[in-house]
């Protein structure tokens, strides 16, 4: 794989980088991430987890469609949120629409999240339903988190969340 990095699976910024807030778009693929000129993966590269940052200050995460989601991407993806929020608790959307299934540490990953003020998943399916109350069915105390069949729905409901910093 190439790596083009924002963020290293073990969670850190490489040596010398620093996160940019302009930065606001991430495609994240197998142990990658980077922030293209485009949207568009490399080519040959395998499904992208898209994370770019919405108006009003809530991050959009995009989990592939059948695809199975492991725990590398989703560090990575955490620390593309992170260097995103630039020390802030934000709203977090999480589109999870198709996706086949979640590693336990990927689950660990998203429910430990210390950048999200609020979780908002998105899916179609009764299947999507069910992946969304696994991944955060132990931050659903400290963290709220709803189910949306409807993305604007549930960035309207983030709303509520953001903060005027």
């Amino acid at each position: 794989m190439t790596v083009d990095t924002l963020a290293a699976p073990d969670e850190r910024l490489p040596d010398g980088a620093t996160a940019s807030p302009s930065a606001a778009t991430a495609v994240i693929t197998g142990a990658t991430a980077s922030v293209p000129d485009s949207e568009e993966p490399a080519a040959g590269a395998g499904a992208p987890i898209g994370v770019h940052q919405l108006d009003g200050g809530i991050i959009q995460v995009t989990l592939p469609p059948n695809e199975e989601i492991a725990g590398a991407e989703a560090r990575i993806a955490g620390a593309t949120v992170r260097a995103l929020a630039d020390g802030r608790r934000v709203p977090v959307l999480l589109v999870i629409t198709g996706v086949v299934g979640v590693s336990i540490e990927a689950r660990h990953v998203y429910a430990s999240s210390i950048a999200a003020s609020a979780f908002a998943l998105v899916g179609e399916s009764p299947v999507d339903r069910v992946i969304a109350h696994y991944l955060l069915r132990s931050k659903t105390e400290t963290i709220p988190a709803q189910f949306f069949t409807s993305e604007a729905e549930a960035a309207e409901w983030l709303g509520q969340y953001t903060s005027e910093d």
